[in-house]
């Protein structure tokens, strides 16, 4: 699958739920690998969030972001609309710290989303594909996450509020296809007592009823029906039969659960990367929701980096040490690559066999032999020395020469009786004989070694 953004920008007005305040948001197309991002307009500089869990400070009746002292308030409707909709690649930009609460779903973001059209581009999707299972309970309230091996993402929201008005629901998307029709349209929800609360200190000031389900979960006096019909600016309120206040109709029986299940899906689109799995929760939350993000994108960072590329070593290499020799000046005991297994005009692929007979190892650790970091950074780059020689016909009349080294990191020791593999790609094309690259090592199925290299190749005088 493609990376999707989409076609034009689209603007939307309203209010924050909670700050009141009016809002203008407009959508906006977004570069390959940019993801989601919010962009405050309305502060010097226009700093921008990225829709990141690490940037989750508080998840009291939303989802909130602040990175650098700069906020945005929840932000789980508009991200799932995105999930939804299958588009990767959208900057939000906001005057305010919060999107427009609009009528409390992620509908009118849907229909903005879909008035801009969407493009396919260039780069692949990247999919996190769910091997096993991986879960995340929060003792305190029982509430758990967990994701299973499935062919597509789906989510099952399981629900227990513990009252007579509102008891257990669940719901369940099965397709991402499904989003707009099946839970785009289910609406934030709020229980009196909780309403009550909010209004004495200061909060909903964007609420007006037409953006929230109340669900009247204790014996409503007179006094405090008065009190909501003035915050509210209505002159009459009653609770309807199925217990709740008459400002709305449901959309289905089970819309609270539905808007739960919205809700999961725009805070583990902070995870960052798109999911194949199943998402079982149950009794879900927002703090219970962005923990599991992070945890999980946690676990991503960790096996893409760990991620080792699997090669047959008995096959016939590409080149063979003579050939190796053939390309490169150097020579034992400094050629610390033995065979060239893979070569393309964007990357290369050598192993090296580590022997106890090694010269470096007669000096360094003799009684605990291990290989110096800096010559694995060698062997990298004699390896991306190949690719750099292999564009000029006569490699045997140039040099290599390193320009830099960043970013140089190693997680593992290499010792005598491993067998090291050296993948590098091209970070930019080659350009007057410059080699910018990034290079991995890996040993016993685990990266070793990484680091980004220039070099430069000159002709020999």
């Amino acid at each position: 699958m493609k990376q999707r953004t989409i076609k034009k920008e689209v603007i939307l007005k309203g209010v924050g739920l909670h700050t009141g305040a009016e809002v203008t948001m407009k959508f906006v197309p977004a570069p390959e690998n940019h993801g989601y991002a919010f962009k405050r307009v309305d502060l010097e500089g226009e700093p921008i969030i990225e829709a990141d869990a690490k940037y989750v400070i508080n998840t009291q009746r939303g989802t909130n972001l602040e990175k650098r002292g700069v906020k945005i308030q929840t932000s789980e409707h508009v991200l799932a609309a995105f999930v939804g909709l299958e588009i990767d690649n959208v900057l939000i930009e906001l005057d305010a710290p919060e999107p427009p609460i609009m009528d409390g779903s992620s509908k009118y973001f849907v229909e903005a989303l879909e008035t801009a059209g969407v493009v396919e581009q260039e780069a692949e999707r990247e999919e996190y594909i769910v091997k096993d299972v991986i879960s995340y309970k929060d003792e305190a309230t029982g509430s758990e996450i967990t994701v299973i091996p499935s062919d597509e993402y789906q989510v099952t929201t399981m629900v227990d509020f513990g009252t007579k008005v509102l008891g257990t629901q669940n719901a369940t998307l099965e397709r991402v296809s499904d989003f707009k029709n099946e839970i785009s349209e289910a609406r934030t929800f709020s229980f009196l007592h909780e309403l009550e609360m909010l209004l004495e200190n200061g909060l909903i000031k964007g609420g007006d009823l037409n953006n929230a389900i109340v669900y009247v979960d204790k014996e409503i006096s007179e006094e405090t029906m008065q009190k909501l019909e003035k915050a509210f600016n209505k002159k009459k309120l009653t609770v309807k039969p199925n217990g709740i206040l008459d400002n709305l109709t449901l959309h289905q029986p089970n819309e609270a659960a539905r808007h739960k299940l919205l809700d999961v899906i725009g805070d583990v689109a902070l995870a960052g990367t798109r999911i194949r799995g199943k998402i079982i929760a149950n009794k879900p939350g927002h703090y219970v929701n962005t923990q599991f993000a992070k945890k999980l994108a946690n676990i991503i960072k960790l096996e893409k980096r760990n991620k080792v590329p699997q090669y047959d070593l008995n096959q016939p290499p590409l080149m063979d040490i003579h050939q190796i020799m053939d390309v490169l000046p150097h020579r034992p005991p400094f050629l610390l690559i033995d065979r060239i297994l893979e070569l393309s005009d964007t990357h290369v692929v050598g192993m090296k066999n580590v022997t106890m007979n090694e010269n470096f190892f007669v000096g360094h650790f003799p009684g605990s032999p291990v290989m110096p970091g800096v010559l694995q950074v060698e062997a990298m780059a004699q390896t991306g020395g190949i690719l750099v020689l292999s564009t000029v016909p006569d490699p045997e009349n140039y040099l290599t020469f390193f320009m830099k080294m960043d970013n140089v990191k190693f997680k593992q020791k290499v010792l005598p009786g491993d067998t090291l593999t050296f993948h590098c790609s091209l970070i930019t094309p080659i350009r007057r004989g410059i080699c910018h690259m990034q290079a991995y090592a890996y040993a016993n199925n685990k990266l070793v070694c990484e680091a980004e290299l220039m070099a430069q190749i000159a002709k020999k005088k």
